[in-house]
């Protein structure tokens, strides 16, 4: 949320890796048919995007050509086990249109346009606990067709050395979802297979002939992360890539199933105009006031006062914005306090400024009757120290400290407190690629991620800032770009499935459907990345019913009980007629 606008851009983090020059020989190769020999894609997963063709290529007789669209990057993957913390080089030989290779998760590189076939080599070390590796070639939105061949994956074999024994399955996908049970599928593993075993941590959980499993007598409300194996007579497979799904059941917050959720310039105009809280349409379900802000960034002391009259004239009077935000809680209407905003820094260095926090933060629920707590730390509030690598566990004060806050205050206030963040991309989903306590790059990419884990159980709408933001890779090794469907589904999707976290060797569980909104500028004044509500509407149909999804396999899969949406802002949304409000409410009343 911007006051004023403003713009963190990532586009830098798409273009770190160089491009490297590549080993003379490789010991061995792990891809499945890496010069595309076989005439077809077998080994691969290019979705409709690629072909094998006999010209142009670079050593044989087949390559790939791919062809990326304005709505398709035009990726090919290929999932192969993989040793634990051990290093691998992947390289490629590529040209015509840009053309990217990577790891999912990790490091990646790429090339612009060559004329002729150029070398790509990346290197890349796998996490301590890490059996498999995604790897991928791509294009970029709308820059034609590329050409690949000889794709190589150096390092020693993941799996079990005797022949014969299948590769590691794909990522499984959750369809499904009920209060006691959930489905899992996955794609078919080339070669003979007799069947596939499922594991929860440790536990073998189910053995199945086919690509799919329904999993029954689970507890309501409650997450759970899968792997799968492949097996025939001579041997298993290393464990798929893990998935996480959370049960449905969870307890009645009050909120209801598809909220609009909207900011309030409450503190400020920031040129749209004030609202008093007593002319905010009946159509918001939730209400955050912008902005409680520090005193100074690092003292914990927030403060929060009415818009003055200078700036915003025909402010209500304090007892008449209390009395108008009791009026809506008594429609069953949510107002929250939002903490932060562009301006405000909070960061919460020592443990006297987490406590002041906790009692300024306090003073001002109680002064006037609301509901809970918005967390919307922007800018350098949230940081990872290097070494700080594993967000199960964090060690960076600024993090430690605001975990503890946030859990007194639910402690304090009770199952009826409501807990809503929003973070930027940034924060959370570039931690797929990139994780600050690594000590590369940015250190506040996924920072987070550990105050998320850490609040899941307490946590009700994560609603990510779906704008401001550059391009991001989601779990289908894509780059998505900000003001379209694409990106809303793919952002979605990678909070409900989970990812890993960069080469950090642990896994980001997915949140329950009902903890997700999904984060919009009201207008294209109010943030970059404004999106039509014709493709917000087709963002919603993929995400909650499995239409309209362009291409993209969910690998959370659906979300019947999505949250909702969130705006910035309700101000904003005045000042341009309500089209946000009058385009989403009915499309939100329309859901089951």
């Amino acid at each position: 949320m911007k006051r004023p606008l403003l713009l963190i851009t990532m586009a830098a983090l798409a273009l770190i890796a160089g491009v490297l020059t590549p080993g003379v020989a490789h010991a061995a190769n792990r891809l499945d048919n890496p010069g595309f020999e076989t005439g077809d894609l077998t080994g691969w997963d290019c979705g409709t995007a690629g072909t094998v063709v006999t010209t142009p290529v670079h050593d044989g007789g087949h390559a790939l050509a791919a062809t990326a669209t304005a709505t398709s990057h035009a990726g090919c993957r290929q999932t192969v086990p993989v040793q634990p913390g051990t290093a691998y080089t992947l390289s490629a030989w590529v040209r015509g249109a840009p053309v990217y290779l990577g790891v999912t998760g990790g490091a990646s590189t790429w090339t612009n346009s060559p004329q002729s076939f150029t070398a790509l080599t990346v290197t890349f070390t796998t996490g301590a606990t890490q059996t498999s590796a995604e790897v991928y070639l791509h294009g970029w939105y709308g820059a034609g067709t590329y050409h690949a061949d000889d794709v190589v994956l150096d390092g020693p074999d993941g799996g079990p050395q005797e022949p014969g024994v299948p590769r590691a399955p794909g990522t499984p996908t959750v369809h499904e979802v009920t209060d006691s049970g959930l489905t899992l599928r996955w794609s078919p593993v080339q070669g003979e297979v007799t069947g596939y075993r499922v594991h929860e941590g440790d536990t073998l959980v189910a053995t199945v002939p086919g690509t799919s499993v329904a999993l029954t007598g689970l507890a309501a409300c409650t997450s759970h992360t899968y792997r799968v194996t492949a097996y025939n007579d001579a041997g298993k497979s290393a464990r798929s890539a893990p998935v996480t799904a959370t049960t449905l059941g969870c307890a009645d917050t009050g909120i209801p199933r598809h909220a609009l959720i909207g900011y309030l310039h409450s503190s400020f105009a920031n040129g749209s105009g004030y609202v008093p809280m007593s002319e905010v349409p009946a159509e918001w379900d939730i209400v955050n006031l912008a902005f409680g802000e520090p005193t100074t960034p690092t003292s914990g002391d927030i403060r929060f006062q009415l818009c003055p009259v200078s700036e915003c004239p025909g402010v209500e009077t304090e007892a008449e914005f209390t009395a108008a935000i009791a009026a809506r809680q008594a429609q069953g209407k949510k107002v929250l306090i939002s903490i932060g905003g562009a301006n405000g820094q909070v960061q919460l260095t020592t443990t006297a400024a987490r406590d002041k926090f906790v009692q300024s933060v306090s003073a001002i629920i109680d002064r006037y009757g609301l509901d809970g707590l918005d967390i919307d730390f922007e800018g350098h509030s949230l940081y990872l120290n290097p070494g700080d690598t594993d967000f199960r566990n964090p060690t960076t004060p600024v993090v430690v400290n605001l975990i503890s806050a946030l859990r007194t205050l639910k402690n304090r206030y009770g199952d009826d407190f409501v807990l809503t963040m929003a973070p930027e991309t940034f924060f959370v989903q570039v931690g797929h690629q990139f994780y600050g306590g690594t000590g590369t790059g940015d250190n506040r990419t996924g920072a987070y991620l550990p105050v998320i884990h850490a609040m899941r159980d307490a946590l009700n709408v994560l609603q990510v800032q779906h704008y401001n933001s550059g391009p991001v890779m989601g779990l289908d090794g894509r780059w998505h770009t900000m003001g379209g469907a694409d990106f809303h589904i793919a952002m979605a999707d990678m909070v409900k499935a989970g990812f890993t976290v960069a080469n950090t060797g642990h896994t980001f569980p997915g949140l329950r459907e009902d903890q997700i909104a999904v984060g919009l500028p009201a207008a294209v004044s109010a943030g970059n990345g404004h999106t039509p509500p014709a493709q917000v509407h087709q963002a919603l149909d993929c995400l909650v019913k499995g239409t309209n999804c362009g291409g993209y396999t969910l690998r959370g899969g659906t979300s019947p009980a999505l949250r909702g949406l969130m705006t910035w802002s309700i101000n904003w949304d005045r000042y341009y007629g309500w089209e946000f409000q009058n385009s989403h409410r009915p499309y939100l009343d329309s859901l089951p």
